[in-house]
């Protein structure tokens, strides 16, 4: 038996290349009558994130994101837990990092932010 918050939240997520795309924000289960809950995605993003805080700061955190990416920022990139490759040291997951919003984020937070720190690359 796998314990979640021990095993998955806040490790690091790599495609199926070994690309970094951040660390498990959030857990999606289902609830279903009668049955006990079934997980069925990982989050990752700022939002999700900030839910653990509380609902008041991630509705701020999701306010400031649509304000700087657009309203796909709004909320946090799911993966479905079906695309979980394997869960060890890092979360690997059967997606590829490029052309998914999370990745849209690293590029702008890298281009606008990171480049103008003294001594960045």
């Amino acid at each position: 038996m796998m314990d979640l918050v021990r095993d998955v939240l806040d490790k690091q997520v790599v495609d199926r290349h070994g690309r970094k795309m951040g660390r498990v924000d959030g857990l999606v289960a289902e609830l279903r009558p009668g049955r006990p809950p079934e997980l069925i995605a990982i989050e990752i993003g700022s939002v999700a994130m900030a839910r653990r805080i509380g609902e008041r700061t991630a509705r701020w955190v999701a306010r400031l994101a649509t304000k700087i990416g657009g309203a796909r920022y709004a909320q946090p990139y799911r993966i479905p837990w079906s695309s979980i490759r394997r869960i060890d040291i890092d979360i690997e997951v059967e997606v590829d990092a490029p052309g998914t919003p999370f990745d849209d984020w690293q590029r702008w937070l890298r281009e606008h932010v990171v480049q103008r720190i003294p001594g960045a690359r």
